[in-house]
């Protein structure tokens, strides 16, 4: 089983001092954030597509267990809705992600607010994805939160992501979808409490693989909150 905890990106200045050294360059940061964290979740790729050339200079500073999260560009999530169109910049964008070959943890994939539950399409969209490629879905509309989602999604191999919104009213359930699942904690801080309740329940699903990804803020809260989850998740499975 391995649990796989880290931030959302880690390419932030504001976190010299509190996270990195003082004065450490912007081509260091990812090298020395893999040294200590286990996988990465990237969300500037919503906006621009991943060169192959980059994904391959990312792979080649992070050891061979760390694992990256790629999110989907938005081009096949806000424009193509997940429809037909989605399929050009969905296989360009696979295309690019074998780059990292085995450190690509999976693809995750945020739909908007409104966009509304539609079996036909999370079928057809479903169809689109290569076999072996794991990806893992956020819905923001509570009317995907459905047992024909999570059993379409499980029968796949993929996961339903539980994020911690601080809505507890909007948020997914914690499920173990396809042998595998993600979480993402996005308060800006977590009590002990907080962070034990997450744990227990995180452990409590009969999963080989997790991964847990805590929010980007200035303060650098992020990877200690990492740091401190993972010790807590590792001993609720002790």
């Amino acid at each position: 089983m391995a649990d796989r905890i880290g931030t959302s990106g880690w390419s932030y200045d504001a976190w010299k001092g509190s996270f990195y050294p003082d004065g450490m360059s912007s081509s260091g940061m990812l090298e020395y954030y893999a040294a200590r964290l286990g996988a990465v979740e990237v969300n500037n790729t919503f906006y621009r597509m991943p060169k192959r050339s980059v994904l391959e200079g990312w792979g080649q500073q992070v050891p061979d267990d760390f694992r990256f999260v790629i999110k989907a560009s938005r081009r096949i999530t806000h424009q193509a809705k997940l429809g037909s169109d989605a399929k050009e910049p969905l296989d360009f964008l696979v295309g690019n992600l074998d780059a990292l070959g085995p450190k690509l943890g999976a693809l995750f994939v945020q739909t908007p607010p409104w966009l509304k539950y539609d079996a036909d399409l999370l079928a057809s969209f479903l169809d689109l994805l290569p076999d072996g490629l794991r990806v893992a879905f956020e819905f923001r509309s509570r009317s995907w939160f459905d047992s024909g989602v999570i059993d379409a999604l499980t029968e796949r191999g993929h996961a339903l992501v539980a994020a911690d919104t601080g809505n507890p009213d909007k948020d997914p359930p914690v499920v173990a979808g396809g042998g595998w699942a993600m979480a993402r904690l996005r308060r800006e801080d977590y009590s002990a409490s907080d962070l034990q309740e997450w744990a227990t329940r995180l452990a409590a699903i009969d999963v080989a693989e997790r991964f847990v990804f805590f929010k980007h803020e200035d303060a650098g809260a992020g990877p200690a909150l990492a740091a401190r989850f993972a010790a807590l998740l590792a001993k609720e499975q002790a």
